[in-house]
């Protein structure tokens, strides 16, 4: 889908600030309602825009320690692969997964209470999973930049 100015201002005003009213977005972008609403059901129905969340403050729910961890797997089948990913899918501590290329096969972002937390959910759950040869975690300290948006202007 090809998107113009306005579509691409529009998904930057929608990534700020979901909870706003198509009137508040019309002013801003001097469009009526109408063309501002049937801009949002098009993006939705196109799959550029895919989902609509509401970001948490982890301190406040007391999941703000935050670990990046890498995974190495023993054998890279697709069975194992597919295995491994459907695993992990169930672990609610993960927030992401990436598959990568480099030293290791994926990287996992956790989120738990603290150091303890992450030592239970890495002996009673990660570790739990078959075919993991070797894993890294590093320790965030701090988060310079964390965004959901995808920068989509030129």
């Amino acid at each position: 889908m090809k998107l113009d100015k306005v579509d691409i201002e529009l998904v930057r005003l929608l990534q700020e600030d979901c909870k706003k009213t198509t009137k508040q977005y019309a002013d801003a972008l001097h469009l009526s309602k109408t063309a501002v609403y049937e801009r949002i059901r098009r993006l939705e129905r196109n799959g550029v825009i895919t989902q609509y969340t509401a970001m948490v403050d982890k301190e406040k729910v007391g999941r703000d320690f935050m670990v990046l961890c890498q995974i190495r797997l023993v054998q890279h089948t697709k069975e194992n692969v597919l295995k491994f990913e459907r695993e992990v899918l169930q672990l609610q501590e993960v927030s992401e997964c990436f598959h990568v290329g480099g030293d290791y096969d994926y990287i996992l972002k956790i989120f738990v209470k603290d150091m303890k937390s992450y030592r239970e959910f890495m002996v009673t759950k990660l570790t739990a999973i078959a075919n993991i040869g070797n894993t890294q975690s590093s320790f965030v300290i701090n988060e310079v930049k964390n965004t959901p948006s995808v920068h989509i202007g030129g």
